[in-house]
């Protein structure tokens, strides 16, 4: 694994927020299976009880209800902590084109407030999601750092803003912050059901019911589809990374460029259907294409991707078989 031969203090104590999510659920089972402690702050908004659940009797497994967007909470949780892995936010482009107030006060305030806290408690480092919305309507392949267009959904606004904050907070305060850029994560755990549902899980579970899957646009819109494992491994050793490392933000991919219709059909053939797909309008706020530079995450914290997307997609599938 790219992450076997990180290390970490005997003793270090890890928060993750947004830990009953996605994401955060496996970053919390990659450090418990380490040895490490956790604690979990999630208010269960997005997360789910099933994967609190998962880690509930594990010894060095604490899970605090709470809401970032609440200061004392957040200085409550991450009194004591060594490294804040923050992924708490809300999600999707465009359900933040229908509520962009809330998405201001939980992704903007609420990592500020994470922030804030970090910094008062003597965080080693802070370590926060980003995304590769933040390029919005740049066209230039493959997305490189400091190459970024003007922003096209409240979401990435969000991100952007978080990835200044952090900036400076490293500069200003000495918070050893690093931004994340993820690029279209997928894997176990990853919601299939809703509305804003990622795609690759919903046309797993709609193809796995027998129904008909829905492509937004021509599906000719191509994107990095980067395995949660390669992400795992990336907060990992933002957390090892030099300080020299500080206050930056990195694409977080594979490195790939994965067309959404051959997505779809890599989909059918694991399952063993032929199911040929709807097609709807593209979605607002939504871009053309996607492909990450992860040449500055490799030099500056060491990432080296294990999973390409043949092998994400497979493992992904393997665990929606078992657990759908």
């Amino acid at each position: 694994m790219g992450f076997d031969g990180i290390k970490f203090d005997e003793g270090s104590v890890f928060l993750v927020t947004g830990g009953a999510g996605f994401i955060g659920s496996n970053l919390c089972q990659t450090i418990l299976e380490l040895g490490f402690e956790v604690r979990c702050l999630d208010d269960l908004s997005t997360g789910k009880q099933a994967n609190v659940d998962l880690f509930a009797n594990h010894p060095n497994y604490t899970f605090i209800k709470g809401d970032i967007r609440d200061l004392d909470t957040c200085l409550k949780a991450c009194y004591g902590v060594n490294y804040v892995l923050h992924q708490a936010a809300w999600g999707s482009v465009p359900r933040s084109i229908e509520y962009p107030l809330l998405y201001e006060e939980i992704n903007i305030r609420g990592t500020l407030n994470m922030m804030e806290a970090a910094r008062r408690c003597g965080v080693k480092r802070f370590v926060y999601a980003s995304s590769s919305s933040v390029y919005g309507d740049h066209p230039v392949l493959p997305k490189t750092e400091g190459q970024e267009g003007k922003r096209l959904s409240p979401y990435a606004v969000t991100k952007y803003v978080d990835e200044e904050y952090g900036s400076l907070y490293t500069r200003l305060y000495g918070l050893e912050t690093v931004g994340l850029r993820y690029f279209n994560v997928f894997g176990r755990r990853q919601d299939s059901d809703g509305a804003y549902a990622a795609v690759i899980p919903k046309f797993i579970k709609q193809l796995m019911k027998g129904e008909r899957p829905r492509i937004n646009g021509d599906g000719k819109q191509s994107r990095d589809f980067t395995y949660i494992m390669n992400v795992v491994e990336a907060n990992l050793k933002a957390c090892v990374a030099p300080s020299e490392a500080a206050g930056e933000a990195y694409n977080i991919a594979y490195g790939g460029r994965e067309y959404l219709i051959d997505v779809y059909n890599a989909i059918c053939k694991g399952l063993g259907v032929t199911v040929e797909p709807e097609y709807g309008p593209d979605r607002a706020g939504d871009i053309k294409h996607s492909n990450a530079d992860i040449s500055k995450a490799r030099r500056l914290l060491g990432y080296d991707p294990d999973y390409n997307f043949e092998d994400g997609i497979r493992l992904a599938m393997d665990w929606y078989k078992e657990n759908l």
